[in-house]
């Protein structure tokens, strides 16, 4: 099909034709609408998850800090299970809170420590044992796959809406088409001659 052609194909709908009908009319902007704002929305949805991820993930790494502790029992090498060794387990430390009183708390070590061994652990403000924060590269990749994520899913809901207006209208159609035959059939009746 020449290049010509294929461009008018494709906006049918909009030039003026003796067989568009109004249903016609309201899938073409039905179709716009849709591409639109998956377009624009979804850039959109995407960059504010993205930046709102990245500023929680920047306010976790100048909360929490870590601080060294002392491993209070061994912690022994971990057997072999069928989706492999594990080279942390959970054991008891303890360290000091910034508001110098000692705590004493459960993390992950690695195995084959033994008690007394000293290892770093991570605290929030408040002086609870926590995750390490991610490093601003784990963050950067992690806020962007939420935003894709969160473009895909206002996609995937707009494409959905866009697809029952869509069904709605065909529905339409075939019935419209149907009430027409049905007013128009019996007059061509089954004569043949």
């Amino acid at each position: 099909m020449a290049r010509g052609m294929y461009a008018k194909s494709r906006v049918w709908r909009w030039r003026d034709n003796p067989l568009r009908r109004r249903d016609d009319i309201i899938e073409a902007w039905t179709v716009l609408a849709v591409w639109t704002v998956i377009a624009v929305g979804g850039t959109a949805a995407a960059l504010v998850t993205a930046h709102a991820a990245d500023d929680v993930f920047a306010r976790q790494r100048a909360q929490r800090q870590s601080v060294p502790a002392v491993l209070l029992n061994d912690v022994p090498l971990a057997a072999t299970s069928i989706g492999g060794a594990s080279d942390r387990r959970t054991a008891t430390v303890r360290w000091t809170a910034p508001d110098g009183s000692t705590r004493t708390g459960q993390t992950l070590a690695g195995t084959g420590l033994e008690a007394g061994s000293r290892l770093l652990v991570w605290e929030d403000g408040k002086g609870r044992l926590t995750a390490a924060p991610p490093s601003s590269t784990e963050a950067a990749i992690e806020s962007g796959a939420l935003g894709v994520a969160a473009a895909a899913a206002l996609a995937g809901l707009v494409f959905a809406g866009g697809t029952v207006v869509r069904c709605r209208l065909d529905r339409r159609r075939i019935d419209g088409w149907g009430r027409e035959w049905d007013r128009v059939g019996p007059r061509w009746g089954h004569q043949t001659s």
